[in-house]
């Protein structure tokens, strides 16, 4: 074992000697009450007052002026695209580093993605690489829109993602979006609880998503939300949810192809238990990033990485950043880490490296390529950190 792999099982070790998963969900609210009482008045499926608390619970804390529930966030994500035009053959920047679920929700509108790279500082889109990647291989054309000179295609939407929890470059990146008159769809699915520059992130473009998976910050075991301040984008979001059925007392009418995205509403009961530990839960993942950030500090080879100037993050996962140097030791490090029952992982891997998107345009992803070979997990979850 090398000197730096046993350095950070023995500090991972002292932090957690009994081991430690990844990210589990902590359930001590109104769970159990908020379940019961959703069975106990039988409306458990896609309509009850769970499902409006839920949605105004959202929009509360978040400052949107509209939430949608759905069934989770890669459907919320699919949702916003259709809502906000992309259309078969449009093109869709999506950054290099993220879950498969941003990419696939482009390809579900029978658009492409196209992959882009992510900044040092934050692990989002750069956007300053991407606007000067643009300016080469775009054009604004009558119609005032951008279109790839190389396939001919239009670029209809960009999709930030706030990868663990940091915030992307908004105001920057907004602008760039502005210039080439490019739709933003947040991906905030890891970002319920942060913050840029005081404004929540998913509030910065069109439409923002989350996701309340079971390894989010909170949980409905499933479950997702739109986010917008535009009244007719929620209208259209909450219409095409529920099959695009057309209200009346007794009738089935659908006036165009819906789906059946609802959130039904025992999973919306656990999630409004859940959202009304959300300040707590974003207190103590914050205290365990510090945590982490104390144990690591005088680490020869790698550092914790921190929440990006500005910015508030919910540290939704912990990662520790190899030097280049020791970027070699990361399969060692997860090996013994995992097989001494500490949950370690490593990035998803680049979506362009995968061979369902091999055929996808992309940027040069220099900087996506190291730091994925430098990125390891740490266990995150809220009951790690001791009050």
């Amino acid at each position: 074992m090398s000197k730096l792999s046993g350095e950070i099982l023995t500090r991972l070790q002292d932090l957690f000697p009994q081991g430690a998963a990844l990210h589990e969900p902590l359930f001590e609210g109104n769970e159990w009450q908020y379940v019961k009482e959703c069975i106990q008045t039988s409306w458990v499926s896609s309509r009850g007052a769970f499902v409006d608390r839920l949605e105004q619970g959202l929009t509360d804390f978040t400052g949107a002026k509209y939430a949608v529930a759905v069934i989770n966030g890669t459907s919320a994500l699919h949702l916003a695209l259709m809502i906000t035009g992309v259309d078969r053959d449009d093109e869709v920047l999506v950054p290099s580093l993220t879950f498969a679920a941003s990419a696939n929700a482009v390809c579900y509108c029978g658009a492409i993605p196209h992959f882009t790279e992510i900044s040092r500082n934050t692990l989002g889109m750069d956007p300053d690489k991407l606007d000067s990647y643009l300016s080469e291989i775009a054009e604004i054309r009558d119609d005032g829109f951008t279109w790839n000179k190389n396939t001919g295609r239009l670029i209809k939407a960009c999709i930030p993602m706030h990868t663990f929890g940091h915030p992307v470059d908004m105001d920057n990146l907004s602008r760039v979006c502005r210039k080439w008159n490019i739709v933003i769809v947040e991906d905030a699915a890891e970002s319920l609880g942060s913050y840029y520059k005081k404004k929540h992130t998913g509030l910065f473009g069109q439409l923002g998503i989350f996701s309340f998976n079971g390894n989010k910050i909170i949980t409905s075991g499933g479950g997702g939300a739109i986010v917008t301040d535009n009244e007719e984008l929620a209208k259209r979001a909450r219409h095409l949810s529920t099959t695009a059925k057309v209200g009346h007392d007794w009738e089935f009418i659908h006036d165009e192809i819906g789906y059946n995205y609802r959130l039904p509403g025992i999973n919306a009961a656990l999630a409004c238990a859940q959202l009304e530990k959300l300040p707590f839960y974003v207190d103590q993942k914050r205290k365990l990033a510090l945590t982490y950030q104390d144990a690591f500090q005088d680490l020869e080879g790698g550092k914790i990485i921190t929440e990006p100037d500005d910015c508030s993050s919910n540290y939704w996962l912990n990662v520790l950043l190899l030097s280049p140097e020791n970027m070699d030791c990361r399969q060692e490090i997860l090996r013994k880490t995992n097989a001494n029952k500490i949950m370690t992982r490593p990035a998803w891997k680049l979506l362009p490296d995968l061979e369902i998107y091999d055929m996808c345009p992309r940027m040069e992803l220099d900087v996506s390529q190291e730091l994925y070979n430098r990125i390891i997990c740490l266990p995150s979850s809220v009951k790690l950190q001791k009050s």
